[in-house]
This record gives C-alpha cells, sequence and structure tokens, in this order.
C-alpha cells in the first residue's frame, strides 16, 4: 500500500509572496484559489490564534479543487496549559467552530505544544483521550508537535500509537534541541520542513530536495502523507514545495 502524498505551505497570505509566488496584480481574494492550483495542501495557521466562523470555513471548501486538502493547527487555549487533561472546554470550542464543513478536504489537526511543555505521561494521556476520531460524520486525525527533547522517549511513542496519533516530523536547522521524532504511530505520516535559506530560489538545493522526495516516500510506504514547507525563509516555501511536488512526479 502506497499512501497519498501531498505537499503545501503554512497559511497562504503574506506579503512577500506578492511577485514572487502570486501574480502581481492577482487579488487578495484568489490568492487561496492560486495557491490551491500550485499546491496539494495548506496548513491553515491563523487557527492557533483564532476562531473562525463556518462560512469561512465553507468558502475555502468552495474555493479550492475537489482532492485538495487541508491541515489545521490547533487553538493554542489547547495546547498552551498547565493542565493539558482539563482542556476539554477549549478542546470543544476548537471542534465546534465549523472545521468539519470542510468534509473530504479536512486532513489532519496539528496538536501544537511549546517547547516548555514537558512530557507528563499521565497528563498527555488524559490529553490524548479527549481527542474525537470523528465529529459530524468527518474523520478527525491528529497530529502531534512535540518541542521537548523529554517527549523523545519510547513511553511518548507508546501513547501516540495507542491512540493513533502521528508525532510530527520537524525539522529545523535553527532549533538542534528539539527532537526529530520520524516513529510509525499513526497511518499517515506529518512533516514539518523548517530550514529554506533565502539565497535559494526555491529554498533548498536540488540535492537537498532529492532527500526529502525520497523520504517522503518511504513515508508513503506506511500511508498518507503531510509534509509541509513553513518558517525558515518563508518567501522561499512555495518555490521549495512547488520544486518537490514536480520531483516526486
Amino acid at each position: 500500500m502506497t499512501g497519498t502524498i501531498r505537499v503545501g505551505i503554512g497559511g497562504w497570505t503574506f506579503e512577500p509572496w506578492r511577485g514572487t509566488f502570486y501574480p502581481d496584480k492577482l487579488s487578495q481574494k484568489k490568492e487561496l484559489a492560486y495557491a490551491s492550483e500550485k499546491l496539494t495542501s495548506i496548513e491553515i495557521n491563523g487557527t492557533y490564534y483564532s476562531g473562525f466562523k463556518i462560512d469561512t470555513w465553507m468558502k475555502w471548501r468552495d474555493e479550492t479543487p475537489d482532492d485538495f486538502v487541508f491541515a489545521v493547527k490547533a487553538s493554542r487555549f489547547c495546547t498552551n496549559r498547565k493542565v493539558l487533561s482539563e482542556g476539554n472546554e477549549s478542546l470543544e470550542r476548537f471542534l465546534d467552530q465549523g472545521l468539519t464543513a470542510l468534509g473530504d478536504k479536512l486532513g489532519p489537526i496539528n496538536w501544537q505544544f511549546m517547547a516548555t511543555k514537558k512530557f507528563d505521561p499521565v497528563d498527555f494521556e488524559g490529553f490524548l483521550k479527549l481527542l474525537p476520531k470523528e465529529k459530524d460524520g468527518v474523520r478527525l486525525r491528529h497530529a502531534l508537535e512535540v518541542r521537548s527533547p523529554t517527549f523523545d522517549t519510547q513511553q511518548f511513542y507508546d501513547l501516540a500509537a495507542k491512540y493513533g496519533c502521528a508525532i510530527v516530523f520537524a525539522e529545523d536547522d535553527e532549533a538542534p534541541e528539539w527532537p526529530r521524532i520520524d516513529q510509525p504511530t499513526a497511518d499517515f505520516t506529518y512533516a514539518r520542513m523548517m530550514s529554506s535559506k533565502p539565497d535559494e530560489p526555491t529554498g533548498m538545493t536540488s540535492a537537498e530536495l532529492d532527500g526529502i522526495a525520497k523520504q517522503t516516500r518511504d513515508w508513503a510506504e506506511r500511508g498518507d502523507v503531510f509534509a509541509y514547507f513553513i518558517a525558515g525563509a518563508k518567501v522561499r516555501n512555495p518555490a521549495a514545495a512547488m520544486a518537490l511536488i514536480e520531483k516526486l512526479g
């Protein structure tokens, strides 16, 4: 079985992309439609800071091609808390805002934890128990992005696998202390590449992108793959994503 590989960027509104990714004269209203024709997925980041109305989710759904998929970054009110297992109210508020209106276009939800959040097995399992497998008839897939080295342990991998959650593979040259965990804990892989360089037109060299393409194909052997070029030299990320899509054929 080979999974579907989707490649994209974080968000679609970024002023320096005008003229480098978006045509100069393209109206801002058409940016999502344009980006979704060039890429196969986008991670929505705005949801980390605030919620959106259901009409907005429906608009995003309708503006993108049929086979396009969004990943959604979970609200910081769910993940930036002292006791994770007590966050049910925030979690319900986040899930109730209308994201299931995306239907088949709803990809994984990325639950991102700050580097200060250390692994507490009891509390973390309590949090994982709160994550529903579906909502409004739409399947929910969960990815865990952890940044404290305390999570780089078999006990965490086992917990993620028990609840069918992917562990985000995050690669950032500027944060070598973040754990780079590549474990098959779910039926999909979620990767965030954060090391694009400003002086490289495609963010990375062709050889570096070949390496990512190989790794991505390996991941696809165990299920679907969602790979995003995020942060780093943000201005180069659309070019990096398009170059990787081309290499993957």
